[in-house]
């Protein structure tokens, strides 16, 4: 399957980092995701393998600022 990536994207990749940041954003919260696990595995779905793994945590831990601490 190809990929399907704006112009900008391919000019300025912290635009895509931008981009899979907000689209995973917006997936956790339409499951409704509920743990860190939940959260991490929607991003990792997300971004797959597109960005290092200190922008994949990052982008967990923004994404999981949300959820109630245990």
């Amino acid at each position: 399957m190809a990929h399907n990536r704006s112009a900008t994207a391919e000019l300025d990749p912290a635009a895509r980092i931008r981009q899979l940041h907000l689209v995973a954003a917006a997936r956790v919260a339409a499951a409704r995701a509920t743990s860190v696990q939940q959260v991490t595995d929607i991003v990792r779905v997300t971004v797959d393998d597109e960005v290092d793994t200190r922008t994949f945590a990052a982008i967990v831990t923004d994404c999981s600022a949300g959820l109630p601490r245990s």
